[in-house]
């Protein structure tokens, strides 16, 4: 029999927000984190802008050897995972004793190959790279540390899904727990968010221009945008099996009831509606839902002309007739890339828990396949009681996650 499984923990650190509580007001608010970088200029970007996401000071909550070997993107996963521990109430000595896997979102780690390349094209000697390098360099960066710190016993894995990573690693958690193969999962998504990151993806130009108007840039569904915005940070989450934390007396925020997943077979920056409506529609199957019982969407829709379109049409397909408030919260964060599916996870659970759906800022003009649709300008205080959430990547890979709130 397969069993239930509910989250008991969460923790975020984004350009809305370096806790829950911070990023729930930002998106009660409709408050945007994006700004413009002067960096990303001097380097040569043509879009310097970027959601605004501070690093964190570790020096005292982290000792110095186990710092050397995080990337930028390890220590937003870091802050992100010890709210999430603490909301779980998970502690040292529980991860000493009990075996909790990792399945974390990552799909690159760009500064440290770049630090390494720049040591040994300046000073000719690779052991200046010094140990750290190497592991701050590796994709599978975040979830090596994050189990090593942690002490983390059980499945340990990066999943590495472009722009679905993150929403991937907690529908493959959801099936590792349900199927019985672990009671406890640390999942999440993590994001860099340096200059050296994204300069691949301003070169395709898909970055939105508007740099007069940063907080307006990121406008999914609206007939007037221009590009996605480039943000980072890190989401985690902590996913057991029911009966697992009803035994150990945690506070149950949420449950996962489904998760669908496709791969579009197309070319690696082709968007499918097609793909899009079978990711939903397996999610739905596998939540025993149908469409008329999701009370709100959090939409991939990343601002980008395509992309918006074919999720447009195909949510069309599913809900338009029903006319489901669907939102993107992109629209603030801008495009948070690999973490992207574990924060809108988050985002549409602290929504779940404080009664209320976020608005789609920047929405002012629908174009024709926006048109159908009910997409929210302002914030909709209503109590959500499931939750579909998409994310869609290059090279055709789609995921969507629905999240229910718990009743025993």
């Amino acid at each position: 029999m397969k069993r239930r499984v509910v989250i008991t923990g969460i923790g975020i650190y984004s350009c809305i927000g370096k806790n829950t509580e911070e990023a729930a007001a930002s998106l009660y608010r409709g408050k945007s984190g994006i700004g413009t970088d002067p960096a990303r200029t001097a380097y040569g970007y043509h879009s310097p802008l970027t959601g605004i996401v501070e690093r964190p000071a570790l020096k005292d909550l982290l000792d110095r050897r186990l710092r050397a070997t995080l990337a930028e993107e390890g220590e937003y996963a870091y802050v992100a995972t010890l709210e999430a521990m603490k909301t779980a109430g998970i502690d040292g000595d529980y991860t000493a004793r009990h075996e909790i896997g990792i399945l974390y979102g990552n799909d690159s780690s760009a500064k440290g190959v770049i630090d390494a390349h720049e040591i040994m094209r300046n000073k000719k000697d690779s052991y200046l790279i010094g140990s750290g390098g190497v592991f701050q360099s590796m994709t599978s960066t975040v979830s090596m540390n994050l189990a090593a710190i942690f002490k983390l016993r059980g499945v340990n894995m990066t999943i590495s899904a472009a722009c679905a990573s993150g929403a991937h690693a907690i529908g493959l958690g959801f099936m590792f727990v349900r199927n019985g193969l672990q009671d406890i999962i640390l999942c999440g998504g993590a994001q860099e968010a340096n200059v050296y990151s994204m300069a691949g993806f301003d070169g395709l130009n898909v970055f939105s221009k508007r740099v007069n108007a940063p907080e307006k840039a990121s406008r999914p569904f609206d007939a007037g945008r221009d590009g996605l915005v480039p943000s980072g940070g890190a989401a985690s989450l902590i996913i057991e099996a029911e009966e697992h934390a009803i035994q150990r007396g945690a506070t149950i925020y949420g449950e996962v009831l489904g998760y669908g997943f496709s791969s579009n077979g197309s070319p690696v920056s082709q968007a499918s509606d097609e793909g899009s409506l079978i990711a939903m529609q397996r999610a739905l199957t596998d939540a025993g839902r149908k469409a008329g019982d999701i009370d709100y969407i959090n939409a991939h829709a990343t601002s980008t002309p395509q992309g918006d379109t074919s999720e447009a049409i195909a949510l069309g397909k599913l809900f338009g007739a029903l006319r489901t408030p669907v939102s993107s919260t992109k629209s603030m964060t801008g495009h948070e890339c690999w973490m992207a599916g574990a924060s809108e996870a988050v985002y549409s659970l602290l929504m779940m828990q404080h009664g209320f759906m976020a608005p789609n800022i920047n929405f002012e003009t629908p174009d024709e396949y926006s048109r159908s649709l009910h997409i929210l300008q302002q914030t909709k205080e209503q109590q959500i009681e499931t939750a579909l959430s998409n994310s869609f990547g290059f090279g055709g890979t789609n995921s969507t996650l629905i999240l229910g709130k718990y009743y025993k």
